[in-house]
């Protein structure tokens, strides 16, 4: 009879341990209550929960977790209808918090975020959600973190998925997308034609400038031209007024023919005059050329050398 006692017993105890031993996995945190009353969190490992004064409360997964928020219709602040989901990052940090501070912690955040998102987005114009995404994502994430942090929790990332405006603000979107490209070839087609224009009047300046520089530089030597024809021909006319005054009278003489000469050219090259008629006295020419001939003896000396200056005289005073 004792020994049957003694083995009862024996696997009572057994069964009772057993009961009591509980291995928390890593990631995890087991909330302890003794008579339903939380007292202590167990960490991973090896532990031992006294049976029937103690239990384990409740499983908390201590790992960053994703939650879908189910997609929604939102009317934005410009009364458009656009579909919206997204996900939440969130990780507990407090076991006890997030089992007893709030009922169905997973259904809590979801309710939250879908609420803020709709307060969010309400509060833009169409293109503000469709172009401010980064914008909607930090503000959830400021109002859902802040809501959520007596619950032991924090909200790592709020991001949207997908955001789907009707077909109708799609093809109008579409048309206004095309028709802004449209504008903007247009502009720069017409700013290509501008500075075309600009370079265009810009090299017919600088032609015009080096053209009216090369007439400057032309005129300026023309009029250098004539005003050294001018100085010679004043020489000229100097040279024969010298030897006039010195009692040569072919000087006069070569100065006619040369002039004569000149305008029987000028006769004989115009271009009006087929055939010239006027009286020309042959010895009178051959008079003027011998005369021209004479001035140059006389310039340069009977026998070809230049005539020298006569001695002066010395004059004996009289007694």
């Amino acid at each position: 009879m004792l020994p049957l006692f003694l083995l009862v017993l024996v696997v009572l105890v057994a069964i009772y341990i057993m009961m009591g031993v509980k291995i928390v996995r890593q990631g995890y945190r087991y909330t302890i209550e003794h008579f339903g009353r939380y007292v202590r969190t167990a960490e991973p490992g090896f532990h031992f929960i006294a049976p029937f004064f103690y239990r384990v409360g409740q499983k908390v997964n201590m790992m960053e977790q994703v939650l879908d928020i189910p997609g929604q219709e939102i009317i934005t602040k410009d009364n458009a209808m656009v579909a919206v989901d997204g996900v939440v990052f969130f990780q507990t940090l407090d076991a006890a918090k997030a089992a007893y501070e709030v009922f169905d912690l997973y259904s809590s955040i979801m309710a939250l975020s879908t609420t803020n998102l709709r307060t969010v987005m309400g509060s833009m114009d169409l293109d503000e959600t469709l172009s401010k995404r980064d914008e909607i994502n930090a503000r959830l994430l400021a109002v859902v973190d802040q809501a959520t942090e007596s619950w032991g929790v924090k909200i790592t990332r709020v991001e949207l998925k997908d955001i789907r405006p009707p077909a109708d603000i799609v093809t109008a979107m579409t048309r206004q997308m095309k028709a802004e490209r449209e504008k903007r070839a247009a502009i720069l087609e017409s700013e290509g034609m501008r500075q075309s224009e600009i370079l265009r009047a810009e090299g017919e300046k600088q032609a015009n400038i080096l053209q009216a520089e090369g007439l400057k530089e032309a005129a300026f030597r023309a009029a250098e031209a004539r005003e050294r024809s001018a100085e010679a021909e004043a020489n000229a006319t100097k040279a024969v007024s010298d030897a006039i005054e010195g009692g040569s009278s072919q000087a006069i003489n070569y100065f006619i023919a040369q002039k004569y000469v000149e305008a029987i050219g000028a006769f004989a090259t115009s271009p009006n005059a087929k055939t010239i008629l006027f009286p020309v006295e042959a010895t009178q020419l051959i008079g003027t050329l011998g005369g021209i001939g004479e001035l140059a003896r006389d310039a340069l000396g009977r026998d070809g050398s230049p005539p020298t200056a006569p001695a002066p005289t010395r004059s004996v005073p009289r007694r």
